[in-house]
């Protein structure tokens, strides 16, 4: 009687687990399709001028591959690049001179904020100052893209005139990360997966909506908007700044746009599972507001979803139990039929799609971990530097 009432709770447990992923599926704007794409705009009348803000902390090993693409962009009207050398060691600044003078291009400013004050994140304080920098020039749009980002050479021209002639004030492009090593195969498709079942891209676009999100690594964000929104100023304790700019730009009644880069490309390399987890959990527990409630729901929601439907096939056919297994296996199919589009984005064999319930539990103990560090005092970091209060450290200011 006890093993066949264990076996009807794990049915219903496995029962819920599905039904959890026929939502997904269904409701939760189509988070699973990889089609959200720049959308194709006419050219505007006139090119509206651009500043171009790179925040750089320590990054010479990948200037070399991303930086010359920035130099290179073929944008018809004025655009001027404004690289922030925000204490780097390993020589930064002189070597992103040394490309400009090699390649030409655009023109190129590197400055220096020195340390940031109490109360800020070291990567947007070195944005403030390159927002400052480039307000000098009075642009009418502001690209801020990471050190590590590659673009092709029409990727601001095509970003302009989707933002002009969309209505836009401010569109975003979630970089297409790195994707060579067994552990990059394994995690970062998955982290892009489950960062649009949090943000379905299409919820994002919707005026009058609640989602907002943004990816970091390239938002084209108009001047005066960021003025209004009081930019960077409004986020400065932000650890996830992407999406603290976008809730705060769409809070203030600024229509948003975020989906998949064809022309942006992450060039920074995670090679060890070890590169993967820290940048993880650097935000992990942020993004939980450091709420242990939200950490527990998020650990349960991730075990019911993942981690219950292979247990419940696997168990359902150790025990015997038909129902079991059926609900686990299309719970399980339901999941890897929802992967495979993000596999194929990432150009990334199929067979990876039923290994996501592992990928899940590695996620499950990065944010544990992510946990476990704020509490022993060890705070968020960004390229080595850390922040002395970490409970001050949040996802909003």
């Amino acid at each position: 009687m006890g093993h066949t009432a264990q076996v009807s709770a794990f049915v219903w447990i496995a029962a819920v687990s599905l039904a959890a992923w026929l939502w997904l599926l269904l409701v939760q704007g189509m988070f699973w399709r990889t089609d959200v794409r720049l959308p194709p705009r006419r050219e505007p009348r006139a090119w509206p001028s651009v500043g171009v803000v790179v925040p750089a902390r320590d990054e010479a090993a990948v200037l070399p591959d991303s930086l010359p693409s920035l130099l290179a962009q073929d944008y018809p009207g004025r655009a001027e690049i404004f690289l922030v050398d925000d204490g780097s060691s390993d020589g930064t600044g002189a070597l992103a001179r040394e490309l400009a003078a090699r390649h030409g291009g655009l023109p190129l400013t590197v400055d220096s904020p020195g340390e940031p004050p109490a109360g800020w994140t070291g990567k947007l304080w070195a944005v403030r100052h390159g927002i400052a920098l480039a307000r000098a020039r009075e642009p009418e749009y502001l690209l801020l893209t990471d050190a590590d980002i590659a673009h092709a050479p029409d990727s601001l021209r095509r970003l302009v005139a989707a933002a002009a002639t969309g209505g836009f004030d401010m569109v975003s492009q979630m970089a297409r990360l790195r994707v060579e090593s067994l552990w990059e195969r394994l995690v970062v498709p998955a982290f892009v997966y489950f960062f649009a079942q949090l943000y379905p891209f299409r919820w994002i676009g919707r005026r009058g909506g609640r989602t907002a999100a943004a990816a970091g690594g390239c938002v084209l964000l108009r001047a005066d908007t960021a003025v209004r929104a009081r930019i960077p100023d409004a986020i400065r304790h932000a650890v996830i700044d992407d999406v603290a700019l976008a809730r705060t730009v769409k809070r203030g009644g600024g229509h948003i746009w975020l989906g998949l880069a064809e022309s942006v490309d992450s060039v920074r390399p995670y090679p060890r599972l070890y590169d993967l987890w820290r940048m993880v959990s650097r935000s992990a527990y942020a993004q939980l507001r450091h709420n242990p409630a939200l950490l527990l729901g998020t650990v349960a929601g991730l075990a019911l979803v993942y981690l219950v439907p292979p247990v419940a096939l696997v168990g359902g056919a150790a025990a015997g139990s038909a129902p079991l297994a059926l609900l686990g296996g299309g719970a399980w199919l339901v999941m890897t039929g929802t992967y495979v589009p993000m596999l194929r984005y990432y150009r990334q064999p199929l067979w990876l799609a039923p290994l996501l319930p592992f990928t899940a539990l590695l996620y499950l103990l990065m944010t544990v971990d992510s946990a476990v560090q704020h509490y022993r005092g060890r705070g968020a970091a960004w390229k080595g530097r850390t922040y002395a209060r970490p409970d001050a450290v949040t996802e909003e200011s």
